[in-house]
């Protein structure tokens, strides 16, 4: 039997909170108004300054609201992303463009259909 290492489905699942977490929260909650909770009142009462209002609704966010991730979309490698202007691929015919095909794959700019198996309707011919 394999001793210590990273073990498949050991250890507190993530998301979960350990339990010196779980009991101060049940102490905050027994007391009365969370932190959270007096945050949002202010917030909402209308009779309270703008500015006060505002700092709350700022404050609360993180809590409320998760926080959205920034994505870079990159091409191949981390290069440029490739555009190609598909208008000028009209008129060609099935060969021509297998043949542009092939050659994007051999030069690394298209992943291509290596097995050929592309239906009539993905490379623009007659449909049903």
């Amino acid at each position: 039997m394999a001793r210590g290492g990273n073990r498949p489905g050991a250890g507190r699942k993530r998301g979960i909170p350990n339990k010196a977490t779980v009991e101060r929260q049940k102490k905050v909650a027994a007391t009365g108004i969370t932190p959270l909770d007096y945050m949002l009142k202010v917030m909402r009462d209308e009779k309270a300054d703008a500015g006060r209002r505002d700092d709350m609704a700022k404050a609360a966010a993180p809590y409320v609201h998760p926080k959205l991730a920034s994505m870079q979309h990159t091409g191949r490698n981390g290069g440029p992303i490739q555009t190609m202007d598909v208008a000028k691929l009209k008129g060609m015919t099935n060969e021509e463009l297998d043949l542009l095909e092939r050659a994007l794959v051999q030069i690394g700019i298209a992943d291509g259909d290596p097995a050929g198996e592309g239906s009539e309707e993905d490379r623009g011919g007659p449909q049903a």
